[in-house]
């Protein structure tokens, strides 16, 4: 709780994962990958309830273990390679509402991006919470260095092509290129009726969280899971 203001966070964890297999549980510096999350949502003590929404015994065991609430195993058709996001979300909501609990404010930390600085989680709610006649949602962004939307190309009918052909054509040195964010999954949150009648967090008035290039990262494979243990091992102090 902040200033009055009820707090959820959810932290989704399926079991089923393509690119990493058992990626939620998998050792990252010593620990399940969704333990870091976990760790740090209980770190920030900024939130009412931090649960773990999963559809997996294991990563249930382990939740429980580390401090989360895991109130139930969520339903197969909420746990598939393309179930929606928000769907988990809303499920959720609308369980803590059946046990009569309801939330001002709702928070996703995705468990594939633990690369969070001890006071993140924290700093961002605050800071919407402080905003909050000006706005109703807070997104973390990363500003995108090398690979710029205005550099990309496409591959068309087997040739190279700008994705942005007219911006493209302006740009003849990387200092030109305009600053543009990539939404990386340190914390999400928005006001939780704003959440449920749009369906997404961001709402016309969400604000930017901006985090450093070092927490640019989101777990999809071992590459990344690799890339991750080393910016923990060269940055323990500003981890949790």
């Amino acid at each position: 709780m902040y200033k009055d203001r009820t707090i959820l966070c959810i932290i989704p964890a399926r079991g089923g994962s393509k690119g990493l297999p058992k990626k939620n549980i998998r050792i990252l510096n010593g620990k399940p990958l969704v333990v870091w999350s976990i760790q740090q949502a209980i770190q920030s003590n900024i939130f009412d309830i931090i649960m773990v929404s999963t559809d997996d015994n294991e990563i249930a065991e382990i939740a429980k273990t580390n401090g989360a609430d895991v109130p139930y195993l969520r339903p197969a058709k909420l746990a598939k390679d393309d179930s929606a996001t928000i769907d988990v979300i809303t499920h959720a909501v609308e369980y803590y509402l059946t046990v009569g609990k309801k939330f001002d404010y709702t928070a996703l930390i995705e468990p594939t991006s633990p690369l969070r600085k001890k006071d993140d989680l924290k700093n961002a709610t605050q800071l919407l919470v402080d905003h909050e006649e000006i706005a109703d949602s807070l997104v973390s962004v990363g500003e995108i260095h090398m690979e710029s939307p205005f550099i990309a190309q496409i591959i068309q009918n087997n040739f190279v092509k700008p994705l942005m052909e007219k911006e493209f054509s302006k740009i003849f040195q990387r200092q030109q290129l305009s600053k543009t964010y990539f939404p990386y999954g340190v914390i999400y949150i928005s006001k939780t009726d704003k959440l449920i009648e749009n369906r997404r967090f961001y709402q016309s008035k969400t604000i930017p969280y901006f985090i450093e290039r070092w927490q640019n990262y989101e777990i999809d494979d071992k590459i990344d899971l690799l890339c991750a243990e080393a910016i923990m091992k060269e940055n323990k102090k500003e981890k949790l």
